[in-house]
């Protein structure tokens, strides 16, 4: 199924693998903040990495400042009528933030105003939002396989592609000549940007691709999908280099950390799997109670943030509505909770 072009150049030292090891046992700590009032599905940082967000069933996106090792709380957004199910930020600009909702629209969030700048209208419930790296354009997927493109600087819909498969995460290459589209028949749909001219399908994954992410070197990305694995992909060649194979159910979500030697995936399995990327060598299991939604490390730390389906501690039924950090140092403080705005 993998079209491999060979392992990795270039000798890596078993030390930097053990010296991730050594960092995680004395980085380990994780805090929770409590901000939603049901399931967070999405959290991503801003391109600085001082700035988090957090998108909920609750139908609000809440904004955090990141101060050494704490989350402080900025502001909650509200606007959406349905549940917010994922976020993106402008790739450049620090206060620009994208959500796309159930509620068949998209909103621009400013966080220095702490306003909706822009709201765009869409056919259906969207589930997945992009942003161009340029920062130009905003694209969306809903849950009846529509793509929506968005024109930000002229505040306006300039196309839209509908697909007889199932679509999932979607992403533009680094540069941003290429669309990414992953499927549900377990498929890598390249498009040329902005003709949306298919150019390459790749069988990727024997079942239902999931999610991607490109590394941070722009010559590499990663795909989860159904069957478990994780699978790298070399950009140039479009071969698979190496798959991780550390989890046992879906792969609902994977992350980069800043320097693109460690990838995180989060799915139904009790643990966050983060492994190193040349090597495929396992670093850490992060512990957790319930299938993970997503993850996101942060862009300039070895800090990853992540939200799972929690529910409360004495009502089984509620939802916990809560984010956690963990890579922090085992000396601070036990967990903290922020009370919901």
């Amino acid at each position: 199924m993998f079209p491999f072009i060979g392992e990795a150049t270039g000798m890596i030292e078993e030390s930097e693998t053990d010296e991730f090891k050594d960092h995680f046992k004395k980085n380990n700590r994780i805090r929770e903040y409590t901000v939603h009032s049901s399931k967070i599905h999405t959290v991503a940082w801003n391109c600085e990495g001082r700035k988090l967000a957090s998108g909920s069933f609750d139908k609000t996106v809440a904004m955090f400042t990141l101060d050494k090792d704490k989350l402080k709380t900025d502001h909650v957004f509200k606007g959406h009528t349905d549940s917010v199910d994922q976020l993106c930020w402008h790739p450049q600009h620090p206060d620009l933030l994208g959500s796309a909702s159930g509620d068949k629209s998209v909103r621009i969030w400013d966080a220095r105003s702490q306003k909706c700048i822009e709201t765009f209208s869409t056919k259906g419930e969207n589930i997945n939002i992009t942003w161009s790296p340029d920062g130009n354009n905003v694209a969306v997927g809903n849950k009846e396989d529509l793509l929506t493109f968005i024109d930000l600087k002229a505040g306006k819909i300039f196309h839209e592609q509908q697909f007889k498969f199932e679509v999932n995460e979607i992403a533009w290459s680094p540069e941003g000549s290429l669309f990414f589209i992953t499927n549900g028949q377990g498929c890598i749909c390249i498009q040329e940007f902005p003709s949306m001219k298919e150019e390459h399908v790749i069988q990727a994954h024997p079942a239902n691709c999931i999610c991607i992410k490109f590394h941070p070197n722009g010559h590499q990305f990663a795909v989860g999908a159904a069957d478990a694995v994780v699978s790298l992909w070399d950009l140039k060649e479009l071969a698979c280099i190496r798959t991780f194979t550390n989890l046992d159910w879906p792969v609902r979500a994977i992350s980069f950390s800043w320097d693109g030697k460690l990838i995180a995936s989060g799915s139904e399995d009790l643990n966050i799997d983060i492994s190193h990327v040349e090597t495929g060598e396992k670093i850490f299991e992060v512990p957790v109670e319930t299938p993970t939604f997503t993850v996101a490390w942060n862009p300039k730390r070895d800090v990853l943030a992540y939200a799972c389906d929690d529910k409360d501690k004495y009502e089984r039924d509620r939802d916990t509505g809560s984010l956690k950090l963990f890579g922090l140092p085992v000396d601070l403080a036990d967990v903290i909770d922020i009370t919901v705005l």
